[in-house]
């Protein structure tokens, strides 16, 4: 199978797998070469695939969503870590996220201060009625 784990901005895998395990809303699952094609929501967690040549890797997804059709696997998550072990992949995404976290408070807090800013000018414009 082919695996291609898409990010916004750019291609983060694109490998050939033997196999796939993933988490997904109703449980975890496995994929091999042969079973069904098949689409699914994927919430965060953690993605393992099998390379060619037998070695485990380790992917953190944010929420991904999952096709496979034929020998292609397609990953499509707005954001994705790899890591060669799961407690150097726990690290890097506990880091990552709460970066994420904090800029995007940052721009709750500079949306907050627009809206606010455009209802004033709104109200000041009724005023002047």
């Amino acid at each position: 199978m082919q695996l291609k784990l898409l990010l916004p901005t750019r291609v983060l895998v694109d490998a050939p797998i033997e196999r796939l395990v993933a988490d997904g809303l109703d449980g975890s699952f496995g994929l091999l070469p042969r079973h069904i094609d098949m689409a699914t929501a994927l919430p965060p967690g953690i993605l393992l695939y099998e390379d060619e040549a037998g070695q485990e890797h380790y992917v953190g997804i944010d929420e991904a969503i999952l096709v496979k059709r034929a020998g292609d696997v397609l990953v499509s998550a707005r954001n994705a870590v790899l890591g060669t072990d799961l407690a150097s992949l726990r690290e890097t995404v506990r880091e990552r996220y709460i970066e994420l976290d904090e800029n995007e408070k940052l721009a709750r807090s500079a949306l907050a201060r627009l809206e606010v800013g455009v209802v004033r000018r709104f109200t000041e414009l009724r005023e002047l009625r």
